[in-house]
């Protein structure tokens, strides 16, 4: 195994300079590749779920479930698969969790009921999180600390490219071929990506194999999370509310348990005596609980009240990803100069502000050239927040720590983004209910949205401080 091969704390690496290089480019190309895969694959479906809704007949909450079951086991897996990928290996769990999404993409194509569709998307998201519980690690080790924020800002570029391709692909696949071809799309890219992995990628990256996976701290931890999560979404219910203090309890016991095993799942050191990874993880945690839904909410007003095609609602869309996607690469090249607490706090003030105009101006008569603006501001404060945060989370550990702080910092994103359709979910039921939206209902829902506008620019506020209390990490 190389296990000491091009890491981040290496000032040389151990094999010849070519052989370096190529394996690095290597890394580079199939992490592009994952990278853009599971988000185009999330924001093509964001764009077709008023198609999905009609076929299957589903309510505002139950529709929400399509991202957030996926979401959900992706957050199950990606911490005891970050583990797994620390002891057996990065590149087996990485192949294993492309493997499986692209599986459950052409399985996608046939899917005949709603229970059906749902189950489909919480084996995609298995594998989504088996992917990015290992990709930003496999790059870590094998790239060097001096390039490595400029690697991850190509990567988390291919990620917005995802993102900026997926609204207006999927709008023309929906309209044209049906919502079924979105996912379709995803088989000969995974099926490329595994091959190539196959027939270039010959290294393993495993710093820990002689500990153990703490199975019992991953059960308590899976039931745990589904416990808040599955609540949330059944707020303002009294279940709801009985479901999240049991997942609160049993969090708080994952929390105790890990601090007392000797191979925990999730060291718990890592934030008791990091201040940079703590705030770090907190920091992404506010950020996506504020922003992943913005695209669900947009996407459905969109459509619904201002009477959009899906190809015309995912071309305006793409405002927001473009932003991203054009601003990521630098911000990363930033952080590898400056403080990244400094380019990432500036990049969640962007956000708060973008939300807040949001909050304030979005109307069933706001001009278009008004949401495009609002957008493109939001990109640019995700593109300048994402780089140089991941940058500070994984230069804050040694490499042993690779798997569990890529799985962490994947755990945050996809706790935010369940937190954010939660929150959404939450709001759709307390103004409008679980019914389906239909036009005589657009009132309620031009309400929720403003609501749920108003929740998020609050959090981003907090995430300010949260980002740059972190301290130094140069």
């Amino acid at each position: 195994m190389k296990e000491q091969k091009a890491t981040a704390d290496d000032a040389q690496p151990s094999s010849s300079p070519a052989s370096f290089f190529s394996e690095e480019r290597i890394v580079l190309i199939i992490a592009i590749i994952s990278g853009f895969l599971t988000p185009f694959d999330g924001s093509a479906t964001n764009i077709a779920l008023p198609f999905i809704s009609g076929e299957f007949h589903m309510d505002a909450v139950s529709l929400s479930w399509v991202a957030t079951a996926y979401l959900l086991a992706s957050a199950l897996v990606i911490v005891p698969f970050g583990k797994i990928a620390d002891i057996h290996g990065r590149k087996k769990v990485f192949l294993a969790g492309l493997s499986i999404f692209t599986l459950a993409s052409l399985l996608m194509t046939m899917v005949p009921s709603t229970p059906a569709l749902i189950g489909m998307r919480v084996i995609q998201g298995a594998g989504s999180g088996m992917i990015f519980g290992t990709a930003v690690a496999i790059l870590t080790s094998v790239v060097p600390k001096q390039r490595r924020g400029r690697a991850l800002g190509i990567y988390i570029t291919s990620v917005y490219l995802g993102l900026t391709l997926g609204p207006p692909l999927g709008g023309v696949l929906t309209q044209y071929f049906g919502w079924r071809s979105i996912f379709l799309v995803n088989v000969p890219i995974g099926v490329a990506a595994v091959l190539l992995i196959i027939w270039k990628l010959k290294g393993e990256w495993a710093d820990c194999p002689t500990e153990r996976l703490d199975r019992a701290g991953s059960l308590i931890y899976a039931v745990g999370l589904v416990a808040m999560m599955y609540g949330f979404s059944q707020l303002p219910s009294v279940t709801g509310g009985a479901l999240i203090a049991v997942g609160l309890v049993t969090i708080s016991a994952f929390i105790w348990y890990e601090r007392r095993v000797p191979t925990p799942v999730l060291d718990m050191r890592l934030f008791v005596e990091n201040r940079v990874f703590l705030f770090s993880n907190l920091a992404a945690l506010i950020n996506y609980s504020a922003t992943f839904a913005v695209t669900f909410l947009l996407s459905l007003d969109l459509q619904y009240t201002k009477g959009f095609t899906p190809e015309h609602a995912g071309l305006i869309l793409v405002a927001q990803a473009f932003m991203m996607m054009i601003v990521s690469p630098v911000a990363g090249r930033l952080s590898d100069r400056i403080e990244p607490r400094v380019v990432a706090s500036i990049g969640m003030g962007c956000t708060a502000l973008g939300l807040g105009l949001f909050s304030l101006f979005l109307t069933e008569s706001t001009p278009l050239w008004s949401i495009l603006s609002i957008l493109m501001l939001l990109g640019v404060g995700a593109g300048l927040f994402s780089s140089p945060n991941t940058n500070a989370i994984m230069s804050s550990v040694d490499r042993r720590f690779y798997g569990v702080a890529s799985g962490m910092n994947g755990t945050m994103r996809l706790l935010g983004q369940m937190l954010s359709m939660g929150i959404a979910s939450m709001i759709f039921a307390i103004v409008i209910g679980r019914v389906e939206i239909v036009p005589a209902l657009y009132p309620q829902f031009v309400i929720s949205v403003h609501d749920t506008f108003i929740l998020f620019t609050i959090l981003c506020v907090v995430g300010i401080y949260a980002s740059y209390a972190r301290g130094n990490t140069h």
